[in-house]
């Protein structure tokens, strides 16, 4: 391509990252390219400068320098056929023109990495119902939590439910597990949050909610939590609101407070499904080894027609069989445990 072309972003594109963008538009750029070209500031956004993190959307004029031929790129390598031994509709829990709702299971990644073949991504084809593109995610879930996850189906309702994530106005309430019982059996928990730990082995340490501004790499979290049932002082149902959305967010925050999540190894929440000493004495090994947090129920204006809508997710089959065994019900109604939280 010769010649500087400014390029206006449509308005069925979803607000995202320039880098990734750029790499849809001209895919033979590499990412290292595109880099350089933002630090030189031949890739301008509005006029200013930018780094290929900054998001853009709708509307907004992106300068291109001259860039190479589309030829002189390598031969892009054989495309792999769609995977299809998972059925994402199975999990379709609503839809309509705009976003679909999922109930993801328990184990499935939602992005793919270097070690990660198998996620969520690789099968959003299944969706497409003759679109020419595939649903966009616009939040995620760890590999290990199940539960209610939100796909955008066009490039407006993407831009809309990711400024609405973003804002916090959505209510989400997770259930949850947990060695022992809380106390107080309500409140809300204010601990930052530190990524630590190399690749692959990543988790979040915690930093007092006074000292987080003066932590290199800190972070603000907070949980607002409630206990729905408990199972004598041994193990309790917990209903958790988060009002910020930190990766290992509420399995740090219930260790915080010396109730880790059933199953969490990586925040001490595995022995539960042991005989004899510790917090699951009594429970006869019955208890599954799978993380016990399920992303329960979700709510938030509508991106396109500004309705409330609320959606509601049952248990996965690991979590219904604990609370089977403790005798829970999980469809109680939980609605007045966070007024005024």
């Amino acid at each position: 391509m010769s010649g500087v072309q400014q390029v206006t972003i449509g308005a069925d594109e979803a607000e995202q990252r320039l880098d990734r963008w750029f790499r849809k538009r001209w895919p033979h750029i590499t990412q290292g390219r595109v880099e350089k070209m933002c630090r030189k500031g031949e890739i301008r956004v509005d006029g200013g400068r930018v780094k290929s993190s900054t998001r853009v959307g709708p509307g907004q004029l992106v300068r291109v320098p001259p860039l190479p031929a589309t030829d002189a790129r390598p031969a892009p390598p054989p495309e792999r056929p769609a995977p299809t031994d998972l059925d994402l509709r199975a999990m379709v829990v609503h839809q309509d023109a705009h976003l679909i709702v999922l109930n993801k299971p328990p184990g499935l990644a939602v992005q793919g990495g270097s070690k990660q073949t198998k996620h969520l991504g690789a099968y959003l084809h299944q969706l497409r119902d003759g679109r020419d593109a595939d649903p966009r995610l616009v939040h995620r879930l760890d590999k290990d939590t199940s539960g209610l996850l939100v796909l955008a189906r066009t490039g407006a309702s993407a831009t809309a439910l990711g400024a609405l994530f973003r804002s916090r106005h959505v209510e989400k309430i997770y259930y949850a597990a947990v060695a022992g019982r809380p106390q107080p059996q309500a409140g809300t928990i204010r601990y930052g949050l530190v990524k630590a730990g190399g690749r692959g082995a990543e988790r979040m340490e915690l930093v007092h909610p006074d000292e987080v501004d003066a932590t290199d790499g800190a972070v603000h979290a907070r949980t607002d939590y409630a206990v729905v049932d408990q199972a004598g002082g041994r193990m309790a149902w917990v209903a958790l609101r988060p009002v910020t959305g930190r990766t290992h967010q509420l399995r740090a925050h219930m260790a915080a407070l010396g109730n880790p999540i059933a199953g969490d190894g990586k925040y001490g929440g595995r022995g539960q499904e042991n005989l004899g000493d510790g917090w699951g004495a009594g429970l006869g090994g019955a208890l599954s080894r799978k993380l016990h947090l399920h992303a329960a129920r979700l709510s938030f204006e509508h991106p396109i027609s500004g309705q409330l809508v609320s959606y509601r997710a049952p248990l996965p089959e690991h979590m219904a069989r604990s609370w089977e065994l403790m005798g829970w019900n999980p469809s109680e109604d939980i609605a007045e445990l966070f007024l005024g939280a």
